[in-house]
């Protein structure tokens, strides 16, 4: 990948559903460039998918995270069960190897 596979994935970020044409005109390119990309990108694997942002994802959370927690020595039940109270937690995951911990964050609704 180079620059302008770069700026192609960033511009279907934005918009997924933009065509070939708007593309195109966006990041300066022709539209069989774009096309030509675009297959290539999705071949190597690069692209594995488009998805749809739906307002409720939004509207729940904005704002989303996740933090990755290594807890020294045995405890990781204990240091779970003060986390689950927290309104910006969404969910807490033990996990095996370097971290003990996943936790997905949302920002608390106002």
């Amino acid at each position: 990948m180079d620059d302008t596979d770069d700026k192609l994935i960033a511009a279907l970020r934005h918009d997924a559903r933009a065509s070939l044409s708007d593309l195109a005109a966006r990041l300066e390119m022709s539209r069989t460039t774009v096309r030509t990309r675009l297959a290539r990108l999705q071949e190597r694997g690069e692209i594995v998918g488009f998805s749809v942002i739906t307002r409720a994802d939004v509207a729940r959370d904005p704002v989303r995270g996740l933090m990755m927690i290594a807890i020294e020595g045995r405890g990781a039940e204990r240091d779970q069960a003060p986390a689950g109270g927290m309104a910006e937690l969404r969910a807490v995951h033990s996990t095996n190897g370097r971290w003990d911990l996943i936790v997905e964050i949302g920002q608390c609704p106002r």
